[in-house]
């Protein structure tokens, strides 16, 4: 499962049994910034109907490979989510994932007031499709 973690969404990707591609699944709506509970569940559902075995979180670093306040906050997610599921999780660098698939969209002829609603998830498939491509 691939997760684009954002303040206010959370961008979900699984791949095939086989681990070759990534699929675009949902975009998981996050009430508030500061509370998990409710994307943890969500999240624990999805992980169960997918029968997942590994999450890769992006972790957005500065294009000079430092890490900022977001991608401090990807890491305690993953830790959350790691100790919450017992599932292994993988922080991905996830730079320019989010421009990329504005980029798609746009190529694609979604208009703009709709690309909001697919650019986590299409983002979540450029994560999990690039950690899936290194192996």
């Amino acid at each position: 499962m691939g997760l684009d973690f954002g303040s206010r969404t959370v961008g979900v990707a699984v791949s095939d049994p086989l681990g070759i591609t990534a699929q675009g699944v949902e975009t998981v709506e996050r009430p508030q910034e500061n509370k998990l509970r409710r994307t943890l569940a969500r999240l624990e559902e999805l992980i169960g109907e997918y029968q997942v075995e590994k999450i890769v979180v992006g972790c957005p670093r500065h294009m000079n490979g430092d890490f900022g306040e977001r991608a401090e906050k990807s890491r305690d997610f993953a830790e959350k989510l790691a100790t919450r599921t017992g599932l292994p999780v993988v922080l991905w660098d996830e730079r320019l994932t989010t421009a990329a698939a504005e980029r798609v969209l746009m190529e694609a002829g979604v208009r703009r007031e709709r690309r909001k609603d697919y650019v986590d998830k299409i983002a979540a498939v450029f994560i999990l499709q690039g950690y899936l491509d290194s192996l």
